[in-house]
């Protein structure tokens, strides 16, 4: 069972104008304590196959920098991010994946696109949330050990949302396939059911809960 290590720490960075000074004055705040001020966020997990990681929290609290870290400790070749897949500009849905027509179905199914005219369309012309669905299926058929997706399921409606999480969670288990998302949103926690749960908090700590005590 393989232990990640996640650390990042920020240093204040920017210039003392007057503006600046001043505003340290009202707060009290020294400008040598600001400028040697540091940001950290941190945790320790252990992560086995077909495991759902959920890092939650409120905004700035540091949950996709610890996503971010996360990804960068799982080598390239084993690991897709939602965000960097490109939308194709010349083909239809069901064409883009790579896959027999069944399994293809499947996948577009699974990440909530199985509406007929919205598989024989064109990514670029989809809506927003349709982009983000279609992203979810690429992910799901490029068969990588690791997805990455930070504001999991963020943009869209919480049915929707809900959905699509129970369809993640059952993906998870059945394929082996490790998830590592990130968002505020706590209510689609009992449909995707993590495995493991990381509660950032903006004082950058972070508690990790999982589902089932771990060796």
């Amino acid at each position: 069972m393989p232990t990640y290590s996640l650390s990042k720490s920020f240093n204040w960075q920017g210039t003392v104008t007057d503006k600046v000074a001043s505003v340290c004055r009202m707060f009290g705040l020294t400008t040598d304590r600001l400028t040697e001020r540091k940001v950290s966020y941190s945790c320790q997990l252990q992560i086995n196959d077909g495991d759902i990681i959920y890092f939650t929290g409120p905004s700035g609290a540091g949950k996709s920098v610890l996503l971010r870290e996360l990804e960068k400790s799982v080598p390239a070749p084993d690991r897709v991010n939602l965000a960097r897949i490109k939308l194709p500009a010349d083909k239809t849905l069901i064409d883009c994946i790579d896959d027999d027509l069944l399994d293809s179905l499947k996948m577009l199914s699974t990440a909530g696109l199985n509406d007929c005219f919205c598989i024989l369309n064109q990514p670029l012309n989809l809506s927003d949330g349709q982009k983000y669905r279609f992203r979810l299926a690429m992910a799901l058929a490029a068969k990588k050990k690791f997805i990455f997706a930070d504001e999991f399921c963020s943009e869209l409606d919480r049915i929707t949302a809900a959905v699509i999480s129970y369809n993640v969670h059952k993906f998870a288990k059945r394929t082996g396939t490790i998830f590592i998302l990130a968002s505020s949103h706590n209510d689609i926690l009992l449909d995707l059911s993590p495995d493991v749960l990381i509660a950032a908090e903006l004082s950058g700590q972070a508690e990790v809960i999982y589902k089932r005590a771990r060796k």
